[in-house]
C-alpha cells in the first residue's frame, strides 16, 4: 500500500462527513417525511427503486443546502457552529461552487431516470435560486411558497423515480395536491424557532409581522385541515378521531407554549414524529384500504 492511499482515505472521509453536516438537519423534517410518502403513494414497490429515489432526493437537499447554508452562515455561528461554512470545514465561496456543481450533478442524476426526473430537477433548481440568490427568503410569503415549491418538487422527483413512470396516477396527483395545500398553509410553523435569529438576520417572517395572529391561525388551521384530509381519504370513525386529535394537540401547544425550546420541540411533533407523517400516511387508505377503521 503506498504512503499516499491513507491520506487519499482521510480527505475522502472528510469531504463525506462535510457533506453529511450539509444535510443531516434535513433527515427529521424532510427525508423520513419524503419518503414515506413516496413510498405510500407509489403503486410499484422496490428497495432498488426506493434506493434510488432517496439518493436523488439527497442530492438535491445536498444542493439546497450548500446553497442556503452559504449565505447563513452569519447567523449559523452563534446558532449551528457545527455546520460546514461556520465551522471552518469549507468557505463560503467553496460552497457556493460547490452548489452549481450539485445543479449540474443533479441534473446528469434525473438524466439517469426519465424527461420529467429532469425538468422537476430544473425546477427544484429554480426555487432555490429565487429562496437564496433573489432573497425571498426575506419574505414572509414568498419564503414560503420557495420553501413548499421546494418540498413538493422533492416528493413529486421521488415518486416519479419509485414508480417508474413518466407521469403520476391518479392517487398520487391527488396525494400530491393534498401535500402541496399543507405544506404552503402550514410550514411557517418551522419559523416559530427562529425568530431571534430571522430577525437579527432581516428576514420577516410571519412569526415576526404576526406573532399573535400566526398562533392563533394554526390554533384553528390545523384541527381543520385534519377533519378535511380525513374526509377526503376516507377515514374510519377512530383513525379519523385520532388524527384530528393529533392535529388539534399540536395547533394547542403552538398557542400556548411559547418559548424558543418549546416552539423547536412542537415543531419535531408537527414535522416529524406525528401530525406530518400522518398526512403523508392517509393515502393508504385509497391503496390498502389501512385506516378504514
Amino acid at each position: 500500500m503506498s504512503r499516499s492511499t491513507p491520506t487519499t482515505l482521510r480527505c475522502a472521509l472528510h469531504h463525506f462527513e462535510t457533506a453529511w453536516l450539509f444535510t443531516i438537519s434535513d433527515f427529521k423534517t424532510t427525508v423520513f417525511p419524503v419518503m414515506i410518502f413516496v413510498t405510500v403513494v407509489s403503486p410499484r414497490h422496490n428497495l432498488l427503486g426506493l434506493s434510488y429515489a432517496l439518493c436523488w432526493l439527497w442530492f438535491h437537499l445536498f444542493q439546497f443546502n450548500a446553497s442556503n447554508q452559504s449565505y447563513s452562515s452569519h447567523e449559523d455561528v452563534p446558532n449551528k457552529p457545527w455546520r460546514p461554512v461556520p465551522s471552518g470545514r469549507i468557505s463560503m465561496k467553496d460552497s457556493r461552487t460547490l452548489r452549481w456543481g450539485l445543479v449540474v450533478f443533479c441534473l446528469g442524476l434525473s438524466s439517469l431516470f426519465s424527461l420529467n426526473v429532469i425538468i422537476t430537477s430544473g425546477v427544484y433548481t429554480v426555487f432555490v435560486v429565487m429562496h437564496d440568490d433573489f432573497h425571498l427568503s426575506h419574505h414572509p410569503i414568498f419564503k414560503n411558497l420557495c420553501n413548499a415549491g421546494g418540498y413538493v418538487t422533492n416528493e413529486l422527483g421521488s415518486s416519479l423515480i419509485l414508480s417508474r413512470e413518466s407521469s403520476l396516477d391518479g392517487t398520487s396527483i391527488k396525494a400530491l395536491s393534498c401535500s402541496t395545500l399543507v405544506i404552503l398553509l402550514t410550514i411557517h410553523a418551522q419559523d416559530f424557532a427562529d425568530v431571534n435569529g430571522d430577525r437579527k438576520s432581516g428576514r420577516r417572517t410571519l412569526p415576526i409581522i404576526a406573532p399573535e395572529g400566526s398562533r392563533i391561525y394554526l390554533l384553528c388551521a390545523l384541527p381543520l385541515f385534519s377533519f378535511a384530509l380525513a374526509s377526503f381519504w376516507s377515514l374510519g370513525p377512530l383513525s379519523t378521531v385520532l388524527f384530528v386529535s393529533v392535529g388539534s394537540w399540536v395547533g394547542i401547544r403552538y398557542f400556548l407554549f411559547r418559548n424558543e425550546i418549546c416552539d423547536q420541540s412542537t415543531y419535531i411533533y408537527h414535522c416529524l414524529q406525528i401530525w406530518l407523517i400522518g398526512v403523508h400516511l392517509l393515502p393508504a387508505n385509497v391503496r390498502f384500504r389501512a385506516l378504514a377503521w
